[in-house]
Formats: C-alpha cells, sequence, structure tokens
C-alpha cells in the first residue's frame, strides 16, 4: 500500500512533528472517553431518568382518562401534580393542542434519548419540546376529553451539567500538553543548535555550538565537533602543502626564465619557454586552489541582478564575448562577494574558453538562486560531468583545445564555493546555444 500522501501531508519540521506527537494522542484520549463515557454514561442516565418520569406522567394519564369531566380531572390532577412537581392543564392551551412533531435543540444529543424513550413507552403522545430556553419539558397527550399538557423540569430527565466534565477534561488536557510543550522544547533545543551550527559548518561559516542535551544529543553534538576539528585541520594542511609546493616551485622557474632569456633565440628556446609559461600557469592554478576562497571574507547582502552584472561586465570590458541574458526576479541574498566573484568568472572563462560566445541567466525565487552561464561550444558528455568537477580533470577530447588549455581546477573551485555556500554546481546542455551549461544553484 502506498502512504506517499501521507508523509506529504506530515509537519517537515522537528518542532511540528513533535507538536503532531503530543497533540495526537490527546485529542485521540478525549475523542475515546468522549464517545465511551460521556455518550454510554449520560445516555444510560438519561434513559433511567425519563423512564422514571414516564410512571409520574401514566398517572396524570390516568387520572385524565378516568375522570368524567374536564372540571373534575383537573380537581384531581391539581391534589397529585403538586406533589410530583409538575405543571398539568388539561386541556392544553390552544398552541398545544394544535402541535405536532417534537422540537430539541440541533445540539442537544440527550434529548434524543429523551425524546425516543418517551415515546417508546407511552403511546399517546403528541408533541414534546425540549427547546423550552428556561430549561423545562412540555409533553402533550391525547385524552378523552382533549389534549393533555405536562410541564416539568428538565433536570428530572437528564444528568444535570455534563459539559462540566467536557470542560474539565479540556482544561486538564489543554495544561498537560503545554507542560509537556515546554518540556520538549527544552529537549529539542540542543537538536536545533546542533542543526544550526552543522548547517552553518556546511556553508562555510564558523559559529560557536556548546554540547547540550540528552545523552544521545551530546554524543552526536561531540561526534561533530570531532568531524568539524579534523575538517579544518584537514583543509588548513591541504592549504599549507599545496601553497608551500607551489610557492616553492616559483624559485627554479624564475631562474630557468633567467636563464633562457640569456641564450640565443631559436625554435628550442621558444619551446622551452612555453613549457616554463604553462609550468606558471599550472602553478598559479595551485595557488588559487590553496588559497581558501570559498571561506575569505565575511558573507555580506548584496542585490543579486546588480551583482551578476557587475561580474559579467568586468569580463565584457576584460575582452570576452560574454552578455548577460536576463534576470528573472529580484531580490537580497547573503554571500561572500569574492568568492562567487571569482566561481563565475572561472565559469565564464571556461564558457569562452571552450566556445565562442558565453551568455549568463539569472533566475531568482523565494528559496534561492540560479546563475547559468551556457556557452556554444561542444559542451561535455553526460557521464563525464561528475568527472569534469573533480579537481585536476582535463577533458581534452571533449574540448576544444584551439581555444587554449586549462588545468583542470575551474569548476572544481567553482564547485567548493558554491558547496561552502550550501549550494551546488549543476552541469547540463545547453538548449539556447547547444553549448555546455553551468548552473550554480545558491540558497536565499
Amino acid at each position: 500500500m502506498n502512504f506517499g500522501w501521507l508523509k506529504q501531508m506530515m509537519p517537515r519540521g522537528l518542532y511540528g512533528r513533535a507538536a503532531l506527537i503530543l497533540i495526537l494522542p490527546v485529542v485521540t484520549i478525549q475523542l475515546v472517553v468522549s464517545v465511551v463515557f460521556i455518550q454510554r454514561h449520560f445516555e444510560r442516565v438519561t434513559r433511567q431518568m425519563t423512564q422514571s418520569m414516564v410512571r409520574e406522567i401514566e398517572l396524570l394519564d390516568t387520572v385524565a382518562r378516568t375522570a368524567p369531566t374536564p372540571a373534575l380531572a383537573k380537581s384531581r390532577m391539581g391534589a397529585v401534580d403538586s406533589i410530583l412537581g409538575l405543571s398539568a392543564r388539561y386541556p392544553a392551551p390552544e398552541a398545544l393542542a394544535h402541535a405536532l412533531g417534537d422540537k430539541r435543540s440541533w445540539f442537544d444529543f440527550t434529548g434524543l434519548v429523551v425524546i425516543s424513550t418517551l415515546r417508546a413507552r407511552i403511546d399517546n403522545i403528541r408533541y414534546i419540546d425540549l427547546s423550552d430556553g428556561e430549561n423545562r419539558v412540555t409533553v402533550v397527550l391525547d385524552a378523552p376529553l382533549g389534549p393533555l399538557s405536562l410541564s416539568f423540569s428538565r433536570d428530572r430527565v437528564s444528568a444535570s451539567n455534563p459539559h462540566q466534565l467536557l470542560v474539565l477534561m479540556v482544561f486538564v488536557s489543554v495544561l498537560m500538553t503545554l507542560v509537556a510543550y515546554l518540556f520538549l522544547r527544552n529537549q529539542l533545543r540542543p537538536i536545533r543548535r546542533l542543526a544550526d551550527a552543522a548547517e552553518a559548518f556546511g556553508k562555510g561559516r564558523h559559529i560557536s555550538y556548546r554540547v547540550s542535551g540528552a545523552n544521545e544529543v551530546r554524543s552526536a553534538g561531540s561526534a561533530f565537533l570531532d568531524m568539524r576539528n579534523r575538517i579544518e585541520r584537514q583543509i588548513e594542511q591541504r592549504t599549507l602543502m599545496l601553497s608551500g609546493v607551489s610557492h616553492d616551485l616559483r624559485t627554479p622557474l624564475t631562474r630557468l626564465r633567467l636563464g633562457l632569456s640569456m641564450m640565443p633565440e631559436g625554435p628550442d628556446v621558444e619551446a622551452m619557454e612555453r613549457d616554463v609559461d604553462e609550468m606558471n600557469r599550472l602553478v598559479d592554478a595551485f595557488l588559487d586552489f590553496a588559497r581558501d576562497g570559498a571561506s575569505q571574507g565575511e558573507p555580506v547582502k548584496c542585490d543579486i541582478c546588480d551583482f551578476v552584472s557587475g561580474v559579467v561586465e568586468d569580463s565584457a570590458r576584460a575582452g570576452q564575448n560574454v552578455t548577460l541574458r536576463g534576470c528573472e526576479g529580484s531580490g537580497e541574498a547573503t554571500f561572500r562577494p569574492d568568492a562567487l566573484r571569482r566561481a563565475l568568472e572561472n565559469l565564464i572563462g571556461n564558457a569562452v574558453r571552450y566556445g565562442t560566445r558565453a551568455e549568463v541567466i539569472v533566475t531568482i525565487s523565494q528559496k534561492g538562486w540560479r546563475v547559468a552561464v551556457v556557452d556554444d561550444g561542444p559542451g561535455i558528455a553526460p557521464e563525464r560531468r561528475e568527472e569534469a568537477v573533480r579537481p585536476f580533470t582535463r577533458l581534452d577530447p571533449a574540448r576544444n583545445q584551439d581555444r587554449g588549455q586549462g588545468v583542470g581546477l575551474g569548476l572544481s573551485i567553482a564547485a567548493d564555493i558554491l558547496r561552502s555556500h550550501g549550494g551546488s554546481l549543476k552541469l547540463g546542455e545547453s538548449a539556447q546555444l547547444g553549448g555546455l551549461r553551468a548552473e550554480m544553484i545558491l540558497p536565499r
């Protein structure tokens, strides 16, 4: 059986699901108590009280039937109804004499029991009225000398104050739900702090977190802190290693360039100079990859369209054939402008390197924003797109080598920067230009 529809109706947040766990049992208990106890108990009590009242009604009905005249019947009933606490009128008033059917309030559920019991025990009932605002019951019976009207207090046929149990049950349920919510909120607060710290770390931010809560939450918090420390040490060691290696390589490259400049010009010297230039590009790429570009600077709030438009204009002034095709929507987002500029410039650089022109498309929604860079180059095969994002990967057969070579770090750096902002890099096929579509997906 498919319960997918039920999962869609369930709350997404932890607080919502915890509240559902609290409220659902309370409501279920209330319904069970209401149906099993209140309904059955009060129906049984009402039926017993009504059956007792039937005997008194039958007594006055017998008096009315056996009296030879209405005056004598009225005299005999006057002595009896004062003792029984009933109000008898014989014959009944004109308005009651012609009344038909039964009357009760729509919410008067015990009234159904009263009416059904009276009609089941007394055959000559013409009319029953339970809607009197003074909490009285009026019963009209057919008698030989005219209709007989009897009026008595509703308390004599119904259990008094049945709503008190409902009010008490609702009050206690609300009170216990409030107590449980306060207790549960204290239990969920450490989980929420842990989730905030993990989400911030995933976006490249470091916020203070102190282990607290239940033992299971403390264990998860301690494991998160250990993981965060290990990842930070690993990033620091990688940065130091690549920075040191790349920096140390500059000295022999400088000596090589100086030695080549002192040699006579020739094909071999020009080839070696090209090799030195290529090594310089590799070293620069290593330094770019090693530096903390994904975490440098503090996040600031910027207008999305203005930011992307500025990057595109700067790239166009630098001689790259790129245009901003459109910015659908408007709004601000919090991010590191320098890091995202670097990621977007890498994507634009790749697009114009392997194609003849590039276009940038911005789409903004309530949950996030997307920046797509499309080109008219050869693109990347679907089965190799995941490989293309890995560091130092160069898909030479798939790209146009006449436009220049990269070192395989542009897409990787962009993906790292986007991951540090809680986003991702998605590669696909451009429907506009037919080449590669590199899409930056970021949350608001």
